[in-house]
């Protein structure tokens, strides 16, 4: 028994001091003279480029840097900074947003700064044309789809359950007999009538855990995949799948609106609340839907063609603005039309139908928002997450993180749930 728990406790020890790592030493940072990172159009914006080693001027660094409108900066320059720092100036004509890039080399390693200074974001429009048989495009597909009934299944997952919360896998038909959508639902252990939360996915294959956090405030919990297979399967299963048959998954038929892999998608978050208002003890009230990046195109869309939504959170939404590239300017991912020669029409003309703006478009204004993203995300180019906001009629509010590239600040995911937890009347303790 010593011998095992001298084993157990060396085992932990280690465990720990691989926890402890964070960071890095040397830092490169590109701050801005206004605090906000805002400037009207015109005005110039000032940078300070640093590069630290545990806090202090690095002399004597090798860097690059490109600076100029986000996804087409035209300055290029490689320097020495004798003295860690370096000043630049940059200013735009039109609404936009102004991105300085850093790599300072030490060491044989690369490490990356950034800023994106932002001109009169609250001017920016999206480019993307709505079709004229937008809705109806949809509203039929929807109308299609359930004539499949949703003929759903649903496994208690004990090891995942708590003394406040049932933990189910569940799964429901889509848009045709055996094609399912699978995902994990969370109720409260107490008997009662909740406000309801969909959860839908990020970009990638992977399993889901279900948000039993927000279930145990009182709510009912649905995290979605969208792949129309199981959710709980092992790691490499996905692993295997992505690198696989969907390999690219969001190029699949971008040339055929019918047969666009988002179609399925979209109409399987829609299905969603059919299986929530059917299946669950939703309260008819609150319904909400949440996601990041995909997830927050996916937020979009939801909330655009189902007005059950009375509350979204679209958090660095992906697929907004395609056409945007088009013009020279910042498109969202999958950045479809990015810097390419001749593009192909028909793929234009479906990207229309598959563009988070034109669903926010539909947003009305008995349904709340709640918009967050970050000015150095390179992935969902802050030009199109604003544009997509200024789109939006409803009740909405915008809370950046300026700092943050394609991930979450600790603060902005504490504002995100308290903002959710409020929408559905759940008080924050």
């Amino acid at each position: 028994m010593k011998r095992l728990l001298s084993t157990f406790f060396c085992v932990m020890a280690i465990a720990s001091l691989y926890a402890q790592i964070r960071g890095n030493s040397i830092v490169v940072t590109v701050e801005p003279d206004h605090q906000d990172w805002h400037y009207k159009t015109g005005e110039n914006a000032q940078f300070v480029v640093e590069v630290r080693k545990s806090g202090t001027l690095l002399d004597n660094v090798s860097i690059d840097y490109m600076a100029g409108p986000e996804m087409y900066q035209d300055v290029k320059k490689s320097l020495v900074l004798k003295d860690g720092t370096l000043k630049l100036t940059g200013t735009m004509k039109q609404p936009g947003f102004y991105r300085v890039d850093v790599t300072a080399h030490v060491d044989g390693k690369d490490y990356n700064g950034a800023c994106g200074a932002a001109f009169a974001p609250e001017q920016l429009q999206p480019s993307t044309v709505m079709p004229k048989d937008f809705s109806d495009f949809w509203q039929k597909a929807i109308a299609e789809a359930r004539k499949t009934d949703l003929n759903p299944t649903k496994r208690l997952l004990p090891e995942r359950c708590t003394k406040d919360v049932n933990v189910y896998e569940v799964s429901f038909q889509n848009m045709q007999p055996d094609y399912r959508t699978y995902g994990i639902l969370c109720v409260p252990v107490k008997e009662g009538r909740y406000p309801a939360l969909l959860r839908v996915p990020g970009a990638g294959v992977r399993p889901y855990g279900g948000d039993v956090w927000t279930a145990a405030k009182g709510a009912i919990t649905l995290e979605i995949g969208i792949h129309g297979i199981p959710v709980t399967m092992e790691q490499k299963v996905y692993d295997d799948i992505f690198h696989g048959a969907l390999n690219w998954y969001w190029e699949f038929y971008t040339d055929d609106r019918d047969k666009n892999y988002y179609k399925r998608v979209i109409l399987g978050c829609i299905r969603a609340l059919d299986y929530i208002e059917e299946y669950t003890p939703w309260n008819g009230k609150e319904m909400g839907v949440t996601g990041s990046s995909q997830g927050g195109f996916l937020t979009l869309a939801t909330a655009g063609l189902d007005k059950r939504i009375t509350y979204y959170a679209p958090v660095h939404a992906a697929l907004c603005d395609h056409t945007n590239s088009l013009k020279g300017i910042a498109c969202g991912w999958p950045h479809y039309f990015y810097k390419i020669e001749n593009p192909n029409k028909e793929k234009i003309e479906v990207s229309r139908y598959y563009d988070g703006v034109n669903f926010a478009r539909l947003i009305t204004d008995k349904q709340k928002g709640w918009f967050s993203f970050g000015y150095n995300d390179d992935v969902v180019p802050p030009t199109t997450a604003w544009a997509t906001y200024n789109t939006v009629k409803g009740p909405k509010e915008i809370s950046p993180y300026q700092a943050t590239w394609h991930f979450w600040h600790q603060e902005q995911w504490d504002e995100w749930e308290n903002w959710l937890l409020k929408q559905m009347n759940i008080r924050i303790k």
